[in-house]
């Protein structure tokens, strides 16, 4: 019984895991504004907001996360919708 436990918890953190990696979209940084708390992005197709390829600005609520990046960087990130229905940036790595 334990087995088959630790099996299906094994499978739904995997399953995470590569829900997490399909939600990330790459793109280029094209200008941090920290004081603002916004970042402007070159992207690609965003698939879990229905988004086509296009530069725009996102809030980015997490402050740090700015300070992993600068402008000319290109970088792998995670976007979703905030409770105002504002697009937001809620994780971001430059790829090396």
């Amino acid at each position: 019984m334990l087995k088959h436990i630790a099996a299906a918890l094994l499978g739904a953190t995997l399953s995470l895991s590569a829900l997490a990696q399909d939600t990330l979209s790459e793109g280029e940084v094209r200008r941090v504004d920290k004081s603002a708390g916004k970042i402007t992005l070159k992207h690609g197709e965003i698939r879990n907001l229905d988004m086509p390829p296009m530069t725009m600005v996102f809030g980015v609520p997490d402050k740090a996360l700015l300070e992993k990046v600068k402008a000319g960087d290109k970088v792998r990130f995670a976007a979703d919708k905030d409770a105002a229905g504002n697009y937001v940036v809620t994780s971001i790595e430059a790829q090396k």
